[in-house]
């Protein structure tokens, strides 16, 4: 008896190393859009979570934003059903806010997703999204050219609960062939071929490009460089840690403390600190001002940040203040 297609088989096994990986799991959904990466990735979910014991949930977001796409929506509903899943629902939501359309429509995507999922006493449930190798390789190219550090360039992490990235390894045309494969339709996003957006920019003509004038396996490399930054960023995130520990007191940070350390340890801390404290937004332009209140000292004055704080320097301490009102 032969076995499934093998793209079909590769995003199986590639949704099970991530189960096993990821430890006890007590919900599994799915977020899917009705595409090919999401309706894989649904198949492969109901696959691998069924013989797992889990009831595996398909979650729809509809935006809104297009005729038609609650039709849209409730079409992927039954597609993820037809495919396996035990339940599927649609989640309306309103995109609005700052950021243009595409950082809105995120925010009010994530945000259903995440009130859908139901954590569950331990808290160990898990959003599957559809992200794909070459969806990796766009975040790390488009950091790379907004100069976003190596945060940025290490790219989507495969475990960031709740969220879990199981195809980070897995390649588009992968997830296609296994829809073919499995005689699914996907729906084609149009917002997926307007050159509007950038990211539609990159993957229809930078990376191709790229591809051309390196010879191939672009994509790969790039998702290969954001795992290896990825390593070395949590290496450096494990030792400011320690760092932010002996620096913290009440009064604020001890600027001795932080002066030893190197500016990429000192600007971890730092950004945990200014996070933790509410601030919001923070660039690595706000976090080399606040740095530069303990490498380059010279009694200026405080630096202010989103959020409506203030950093500032006094008596050995950093410490966050509000700003003073000019009236």
């Amino acid at each position: 008896m032969s076995g499934p297609d093998p793209a079909i088989a590769a995003v199986r096994t590639a949704v099970r190393d991530f189960l096993t990986s990821a430890g006890a799991v007590e919900e599994l959904c799915v977020a899917v859009s009705g595409g090919a990466d999401s309706l894989a990735l649904a198949e492969a979910a109901a696959f691998t979570g069924t013989r797992a014991g889990l009831t595996v949930r398909a979650l729809v977001v509809d935006h809104g934003l297009q005729d038609g796409s609650a039709e849209t929506a409730a079409r992927a509903a039954d597609t993820a059903r037809e495919l396996g899943v035990h339940t599927a629902e649609v989640l309306k939501v309103r995109v609005e806010g700052a950021g243009g359309p595409e950082a809105a429509a995120r925010r009010a995507r994530y945000g259903a997703l995440r009130s859908a999922l139901d954590m569950g006493p331990g808290g160990h449930g898990l959003v599957l999204l559809g992200h794909t190798l070459d969806d990796q390789a766009e975040t790390v190219l488009l950091g790379l050219g907004r100069g976003s550090g190596p945060r940025s360039l290490a790219g989507m992490r495969p475990h960031d609960p709740p969220w879990g990235r199981p195809l980070l390894g897995v390649t588009r045309a992968t997830t296609r062939q296994a829809c073919r494969a499995l005689g699914v339709d996907p729906w084609q996003d149009p917002h997926n071929e307007d050159p509007r957006f950038t990211r539609v920019r990159l993957r229809t003509e930078v990376l191709p490009l790229l591809e051309d004038v390196l010879a191939g396996g672009v994509a790969a490399s790039l998702a290969r460089t954001a795992a290896q930054l990825r390593e070395d960023s949590e290496a450096l995130d494990t030792l400011a840690g320690e760092v932010y520990l002996r620096a913290f007191t009440e009064e604020g940070l001890d600027v001795a403390v932080l002066a030893t350390e190197p500016p990429a340890l000192r600007r971890r801390v730092l950004r945990r600190w200014l996070l933790d404290s509410g601030a919001r937004e923070l660039t690595d332009a706000h976090l080399r001002s606040v740095d530069a209140l303990v490498g380059n000292w010279r009694g200026q004055g405080g630096v202010w940040l989103p959020g409506d704080l203030v950093a500032a320097r006094a008596h050995g301490r950093l410490f966050l203040e509000a700003p003073q009102s000019t009236t």
